[in-house]
């Protein structure tokens, strides 16, 4: 069983997509981010950065894990699924993943604040942010014109980009002229387990405790 710590952000939606698709068996723990739940004594000693996710693997002597990424390749390694034996293929995904943690997340959040949260319209830094957006966008749509997804197969990769890139519109730009991201997003969306990993947790169930996944690995 995985002790699952999370709220409802594409940074959390990644491990949940991943969690749901290797159909491991977890118990999600929601995370407060409005009250600095993540902030609080007990949960910096699981996560001394003060963020979510965070796991801890019950199987596997009580090892916690933090940052995203991580957690999507420890994930990996555990269930043997979504992330290549092969060195090469291995390789590939990890440049997607680490593109997505050093790309997409930093300026997609930044973007969020200037266009959504920030208390004044600083249309400097949206324009900034957003285009920094385009570009990244760009780069994904050449390298899905080539191929179904990221990398030769499904994998963690995709799982976090997707989980990001699904949310464009809360930064304020358009995917339709990326038509081969496009197609990407909904054929993801098709996942039944990609799909469910959006909704953990639901926004009104952040404070309940749910057991879910079938596999105790």
């Amino acid at each position: 069983m995985i002790d699952f710590y999370t709220s409802p952000t594409p940074n959390g939606h990644k491990v949940s997509i991943a969690l749901e698709e290797m159909n491991l068996a977890y118990k999600l723990i929601g995370v407060d981010l409005s009250k600095g739940d993540q902030k609080k004594e007990d949960y910096l000693e699981l996560n001394p950065n003060g963020r979510i996710p965070t796991i801890i693997d019950r199987a596997n002597g009580d090892f916690t894990v933090f940052e995203s990424g991580a957690i999507l390749i420890y994930l990996g390694e555990k269930s043997q699924q979504f992330y290549p034996e092969d060195p090469k293929q291995r390789s590939q995904v990890l440049q997607w993943l680490m593109f997505q943690m050093g790309g997409i997340g930093p300026m997609m959040g930044q973007a969020n604040v200037f266009y959504r949260y920030f208390p004044e319209t600083i249309q400097p830094a949206i324009d900034r942010y957003q285009n920094e957006v385009k570009r990244l966008f760009g780069v994904l749509d050449k390298q899905l014109e080539q191929q179904e997804f990221l990398t030769k197969d499904y994998s963690i990769a995709d799982m976090a980009n997707w989980a990001w890139v699904r949310t464009h519109n809360w930064s304020g730009v358009d995917i339709e002229p990326f038509s081969n991201l496009e197609r990407w997003v909904k054929q993801i969306y098709a996942r039944p387990a990609a799909k469910k990993g959006t909704e953990i947790p639901r926004r009104p169930e952040a404070k309940k405790i749910i057991e879910s996944g079938k596999n105790m690995i």
